[in-house]
C-alpha cells in the first residue's frame, strides 16, 4: 500500500466510532488532526539541568488542595512523587533522584521507541509475526497466531497466549487458554506481546533497548540519572525466546518522559517522538476496568461506552502504569503530569489504580478550587 493510501486509511481509523475496537492503523494519523488531549493554560517551561519549583498558587492550584494530594499519596504508600504544571514542580515528596524498578512502565517507553522506528520506516504496524519471522519454543506458534500484527501486540490483542516471563500472579490467573481467541479480537494484558515487541524492535533497529532509550529519549530530554546499565534482560522459566526488559529509573527522570508526552513528543524545539504517534498510541483501542488501553498506554477514556462505575478522574488523562504503584499520569487539559512511585525496599504498601485516581482527583480538585473547572 502506498503512502497516500496508508495516510487515508489511518485518518479513517482515527475518526471511526469508538465502538470499533482494536482498529490497528497502518500508520498514525497526521499530527494536525491527531491529539484528543489538547492542552490549555499558560505557556510551559522545560526543565534544564534540574527542575524549577513554583508555589502551587502561581500555577492555579489551591495550596491546601495540593497539600491534601501530597498527604494522600504518602498515606497510601507512595515513596516518591512529583506534581508538575506548565513545567513547574508545585509539589514533590521522597527522594526523586532514587532509582527503582519501573516494572510495566517500561512498556510505555518501548511504545515510544517503536513509534520512532515506525516513523523512520524501520517497522511497519501491519507486518505479521509470520512476516517478521517470530516463533517461540514448543508448543510453537500456530499459523493462525502468526497472523497477529505488530500493532496487535502493542494493543495487547495478539491472541497469542504462549508462556511468558515476568508475569504477576493476577496476569497468570486471567490468562486465556491457548488458541481461544483469534488475533485482534480480544484484549488481554499480555506480557508475551510486550516482551516480543522488544525483540522485534531490537531486530529491526540493530540497537539494544537500553542503549536506544538513552540515545533516542533520555539524552534529548536531559534525563539526570538514567544509564543503560539501569536495564537488564530477564529470562528463565517458563520457556520462551523473548525476555522481559526491566528498567530502573528515578522519579524525576520519569517525570521528564511524562512531560515529553504532555507536549506531544516535542522537547523545546526538537520532535523526539512523532506527535502523530503520541496521539495514536494514547488513543484507546480497548476497554478495561479503569477506562481504555492504547499502544502500551492506559487511558481514562474507554474505547466505547461510558467510563467504568466509580471512576474518579474529572478530565481525560493517560498514563504509564507499573506493578505496586508506578505511575506517570498526563492530564493535558490541565497541562499537568503527576508521577508517583512505590519502592518496595521502603514500604510494604502498594498503590492500586483506584488509589492513583484518588491522587489525581485531588490534584484536579485543587485546580477546580481556583476556578480551573473540569473538562468534558
Amino acid at each position: 500500500m502506498n503512502y497516500l493510501l496508508r495516510l487515508t486509511a489511518a485518518m479513517a481509523l482515527f475518526i471511526a466510532p469508538a465502538s470499533m475496537l482494536a482498529a490497528c492503523a497502518a500508520e498514525p494519523p497526521p499530527a494536525a488532526a491527531a491529539s484528543q488531549f489538547q492542552g490549555q493554560g499558560a505557556t510551559s517551561v522545560f526543565p534544564t539541568a534540574a527542575w524549577a519549583r513554583a508555589d502551587p498558587a502561581t500555577q492555579g492550584f489551591s495550596q491546601t488542595g495540593i497539600e491534601s494530594a501530597l498527604a494522600y499519596a504518602k498515606q497510601e504508600g507512595s515513596t516518591a512523587g512529583m506534581i508538575v504544571r506548565n513545567g513547574w514542580v508545585v509539589a514533590q515528596w521522597g527522594d526523586i533522584s532514587r532509582k527503582s524498578n519501573l516494572y510495566s512502565v517500561r512498556k510505555s517507553f518501548m511504545s515510544a521507541l517503536v513509534g520512532i522506528a515506525v516513523a523512520r520506516g524501520l517497522l511497519r504496524l501491519d507486518d505479521t509475526l509470520g512476516q517478521l519471522g517470530i516463533d517461540d519454543e514448543p508448543p510453537s506458534l500456530s499459523p493462525a497466531e502468526k497472523e497477529a500484527t505488530l500493532c496487535m501486540l502493542l494493543e495487547a490483542r495478539s491472541g497469542v497466549y504462549h508462556a511468558s516471563v515476568y508475569e504477576t500472579a493476577g496476569m497468570k490467573a486471567s490468562k486465556p487458554p491457548r488458541y481461544s481467541h483469534a488475533p485482534g479480537t480480544f484484549w488481554y494484558y499480555n506480557n508475551w506481546d510486550f516482551n516480543t515487541v522488544g525483540a522485534i524492535y531490537e531486530r529491526a533497529t540493530g540497537k539494544r533497548i537500553f542503549e536506544a532509550l538513552k540515545t533516542e529519549i533520555a539524552d534529548p530530554i536531559g534525563m539526570q540519572d538514567y544509564l543503560p546499565s539501569d536495564g537488564r534482560y530477564l529470562s528463565g522459566e517458563p520457556s520462551t525466546r523473548y525476555p522481559a526488559y526491566p528498567i530502573r529509573m528515578s522519579t524525576r527522570d520519569l517525570a521528564r518522559f511524562a512531560l515529553l508526552y504532555l507536549h506531544d513528543g516535542r522537547w523545546r524545539g526538537r520532535q523526539v517522538v512523532p506527535a502523530a504517534w503520541v496521539a495514536e498510541s494514547t488513543r484507546p483501542d480497548s476497554n478495561n476496568a479503569t477506562g481504555g488501553y492504547g499502544y502500551m498506554w492506559w487511558t481514562s477514556v474507554p474505547a466505547s461506552g461510558e467510563r467504568p462505575r466509580g471512576a474518579k478522574l474529572l478530565r481525560p488523562a493517560f498514563w504509564a502504569d507499573g506493578h505496586l504503584g508506578q505511575y506517570a499520569v498526563v492530564v493535558p487539559s490541565l497541562q499537568s503530569v503527576i508521577v508517583s512511585r512505590v519502592d518496595s525496599r521502603l514500604t510494604s504498601k502498594h498503590m492500586s489504580r483506584r488509589k492513583m485516581e484518588g491522587l489525581v482527583w485531588r490534584v484536579e480538585s485543587a485546580a477546580q478550587a481556583t476556578g480551573i473547572g473540569p473538562q468534558p
